[in-house]
């Protein structure tokens, strides 16, 4: 297995987990329980952070891809580094809101407010980034 088949493998995990998170924390917000919300926030800043690692499989995958000239590379790489900010953001979010709610107490609603509207943003340029890597031709993987 070289880095493209790797980055391939996982990077499956931060766009289906970050906006299955998110829907966790709203599912936790909407019916007030705590314990959904706060399994959603954590289950928000573990894939953050494995998103964040993940991109690094992505530059070693577009190092070899290079060889090939592909033109969705530069751009799904540019997407993703975009990307990869937000997720960043969101995982900062997510440890303010944990740090808040400890020990019971409530976070406040402009923090949750703040998180959903980087949640979201991160959602779309997750989804833009897919969409950019799914038109690379993998034809090195045949």
């Amino acid at each position: 297995m070289d880095w493209v088949h790797l980055h391939l493998a996982l990077n499956h995990i931060p766009v289906v987990g970050i906006p299955f998170a998110i829907l966790v924390v709203i599912c936790g917000w909407v019916r007030p329980r705590r314990e959904v919300f706060m399994l959603g926030l954590w289950l928000t800043a573990i894939t953050s952070a494995a998103a964040i690692a993940i991109k690094f499989t992505g530059d070693e995958a577009a190092a070899v891809l290079n060889k090939t000239a592909d033109p969705f590379v530069a751009q799904h790489e540019q997407s993703a580094d975009q990307a990869t900010t937000a997720v960043f953001f969101l995982l900062i979010a997510s440890v303010a809101a944990l740090f808040l709610g400890r020990k019971g107490r409530r976070v406040p609603k402009m923090v949750l407010v703040t998180w959903l509207i980087i949640g979201a943003a991160t959602c779309v340029m997750l989804a833009r980034t897919a969409n950019l890597g799914g038109q690379i031709v993998h034809s090195e993987i045949r």
